[in-house]
């Protein structure tokens, strides 16, 4: 099956190299937020192999690109497999993940070739998404800004003070994409302030909203279709609905394996076994 021309077994088996990929590099690492990565993976892997972001690995700084801010800083770990699997920089460089010798953090840092920003502290990425849309339309660009959020994240005030600013700006060049995962760090969302009805939040600050099944790469593929020629001056959020920790069950929906990796024998092998490469 294809949708946008995208190949859609391609795409799962994309995202279940990056999940060992990711599983890998943090369990070396005995560092590393596997869960919160785990739920954006399809999200990430549409928008960099499914057609969806304008990029040149070889021309880091292409004006031209669209720009990726990973708001949702403490997923930072997906990007690196991400941005070497594209070509940023060697693939092996990734095995420096919390060295010393190594470049890439726990959090996000502006010096990874690829990253747009420094990412860590939840609520900031967003605004900095905003201004750069403002920015590409005072300049007359054309390129799309896409921000990743953490459904958690959207407790931060400054996350709703840059949802007013982009309505009020006519930022229609700007793409929010909230990770729904029904997760904060200790307990799931609904129990620690009701982030319900999350779709009519954001049409109340303005937004076109809609929510889809964010482990479909047809739904994920098919909402952000003609995002660029759509006919709204509105700004645009996908309520991506997910399961923290997805591919591996026993960290699935658990909130105490927030920010953790599997580190006993037994649970590497059965995740391993779970992402069928043993």
């Amino acid at each position: 099956m294809t949708v946008n021309g995208k190949n859609i077994r391609e795409l799962q088996q994309k995202a279940s190299e990056i999940r060992k990929v990711l599983l890998d590099m943090c369990c070396e690492a005995r560092t590393g937020h596997v869960t919160s990565a785990f739920s954006s993976v399809e999200i990430l892997v549409a928008l960099y192999h499914g057609g969806i972001l304008r990029y040149d690995p070889k021309n880091p700084s292409w004006e031209g690109r669209d720009r990726f801010i990973m708001s949702k800083g403490q997923a930072s770990v997906l990007l690196y497999p991400i941005l070497a699997d594209v070509g940023y920089f060697p693939k092996e460089d990734i095995g420096g993940f919390c060295k010393a010798e190594g470049k890439f953090g726990v959090h996000l840092q502006h010096s990874v070739p690829g990253a747009e920003i420094t990412s860590g502290s939840l609520g900031m990425g967003f605004g900095i998404a905003t201004g750069i849309a403002l920015a590409a339309k005072l300049n007359s660009e054309l390129h799309m800004v896409y921000a990743l959020l953490g459904d958690a994240e959207c407790y931060e005030g400054s996350i709703w003070e840059a949802a007013m600013f982009a309505n009020h700006n006519k930022l229609n060049n700007l793409v929010a994409i909230v990770d729904r995962n029904y997760l904060g760090v200790t307990n799931f969302t609904e129990n620690m302030l009701q982030l319900e009805p999350l779709e009519e939040k954001w049409k109340s600050f303005g937004w076109n909203a809609v929510s889809i099944d964010g482990h479909s790469f047809e739904e994920i593929l098919g909402v952000l279709k003609g995002v660029r020629s759509r006919q709204s001056s509105r700004p645009l959020v996908v309520i991506a609905k997910s399961v923290k920790g997805k591919g591996v069950s026993f960290m699935c929906d658990k909130p105490l394996w927030h920010g953790v990796p599997p580190t006993s024998e037994e649970d590497v092998h059965s995740a391993k076994a779970e992402l069928q490469y043993l």
